[in-house]
């Protein structure tokens, strides 16, 4: 029997181990994730290890809810000791999901800590944890791990100041604009005063959304991200889209979907303009549970794995857009069963690759998926590896567990013979850092 989380965690050959051994130290480039920019600026420090776990981790918050915790626990007034508890006692349960290999293994990473979290042992570590988070601080997390390159996500009213570099570490904002989608009156007002543009008309949004693209651009923004269920079924004509937005309030579905097209097309372009890479996140279901939707909101655990991606819309989109006007362009599908045809898509507009194992396919078997998946179907050595989507400052643990994943389904096809050992080398670098890097413009 192995040691509990020993350093050959989930590297199951020689060749994986050499491997991970090579790309273990990389500097992390996160190019999508959650996190506060302020926290950054200030440098915040942690009250202890439960705020840092359960303020706004929604992962946990459904495991939690998946295994009978009351909500008092898990959103509610409960002190920040009486969660963690009540989180470890849980954490035994989730053995071989995504939440007891990140959790262990920030346990190891950040407060050197390796034994099994549970019940019995959650008091003792929640009192040694908070002994190394009293001289730790954000930024003091981002230097650990060595995090080179942040983008957080920002919606085009947001005020970016607290962009900028920090110790090692780049801070630039992403523009996304899903509440374009479907415009409401104290929102376009929003837009117009910090863009200086009165926005009553299609030309007038344009005009601002315009502005904050520039606005964005210049803070150091390289990347975008777009969050929906489907692609539009149809794009509607700027005209056509003018007429629209004049009575949006009172439109038919349709022409709000023909809208919704005529949007993500008109900022594909601009992202070309501006060498902006475009994200995708689709095939999701949100807020699927409409008692804590309307007690809490958003992001509290209750989005969901929509049906089957259409196949036609992702292609009518791509297919919108030239060569010279497609961005570069990530696809994030939450459903797996749509890899292969997206992959297949993938092949056949320029600028197109696909993106991480999203979301709930964030694990250790979705991860290998989603790596000969993309390895069958596209190309595996343009793929551009991980990123963390969270909001807590000790996800970057995640890295590492996609690296040795990583390193374990190359070195598999080097000890089979199937794969150059040299080239495995280069391989894995330029997936887990080089690629991105080089798209980024780092």
């Amino acid at each position: 029997m192995k040691a509990f989380f020993d350093d050959d965690l989930l590297l199951g050959s020689g060749a994986a181990k050499e491997l991970y051994a090579s790309v273990r130290s990389l500097p992390i480039i996160d190019y999508h994730c959650h996190l506060d920019q302020t926290a950054i600026k200030r440098d915040d420090g942690f009250e202890n290890i439960g705020q840092l776990w359960l303020a706004g981790d929604h992962y946990k918050w459904r495991a939690m809810r998946m295994c009978g915790v009351d909500e008092e626990y898990i959103t509610g007034g409960a002190d920040w000791k009486e969660k963690f508890l009540r989180y470890a006692e849980i954490l035994p349960r989730l053995a071989g999901g995504p939440l007891y290999y990140w959790s262990h293994l920030e346990l190891k990473q950040v407060f050197g800590i390796n034994e099994p979290l549970d019940g019995r042992s959650a008091a003792r570590i929640y009192d040694a944890a908070n002994e190394k988070l009293s001289s730790l601080t954000v930024r003091g997390l981002l230097k650990l791990f060595d995090v080179e390159f942040v983008a957080t996500t920002d919606d085009p009213t947001a005020d970016l100041s607290s962009h900028g570099r920090y110790g090692g570490t780049l801070v630039t904002p992403t523009f996304r604009p899903d509440k374009l989608y479907a415009p409401e009156r104290g929102y376009l007002d929003e837009l117009g005063r910090v863009s200086g543009v009165k926005i009553d008309t299609l030309a007038d949004l344009l005009a601002a959304l315009t502005n904050r693209l520039d606005y964005f651009a210049a803070h150091g923004c390289r990347i975008s991200d777009h969050g929906f269920r489907d692609f539009p079924k149809s794009y509607a004509t700027e005209a056509e889209a003018a007429r629209i937005f004049a009575h949006f309030g009172s439109a038919a579905e349709a022409e709000k979907d023909a809208y919704f097209g005529f949007i993500l097309e008109w900022l594909a372009r601009e992202y070309r303009r501006r060498g902006m890479v475009m994200q995708l996140h689709f095939s999701v279901v949100r807020n699927v549970n409409p008692g804590i939707y309307a007690s809490q909101g958003v992001d509290r655990g209750c989005d969901v794995i929509a049906g089957e991606t259409d196949p036609d819309g992702v292609i009518a989109f791509l297919s919108r857009l030239s060569d010279d006007e497609r961005p570069c362009i990530l696809l994030y599908s939450l459903n797996p069963g749509a890899v292969p045809m997206l992959a297949s898509i993938s092949g056949a507009f320029r600028n197109v690759r696909m993106g991480a194992a999203w979301w709930f396919n964030d694990t250790a078997a979705g991860i290998r998926d989603n790596l000969s998946r993309v390895a069958e179907y596209a190309c595996l050595g343009t793929n551009t590896g991980m990123l963390t989507d969270s909001r807590s400052f000790s996800s970057y643990s995640r890295f590492d567990f996609f690296r040795r994943i990583l390193c374990d389904y190359i070195g598999g096809l080097v000890e089979k013979g199937e794969y150059d050992a040299d080239a495995a080398y280069g391989l894995a670098a330029d997936i887990c850092y080089n690629n991105i890097r080089r798209l980024l413009g780092i």
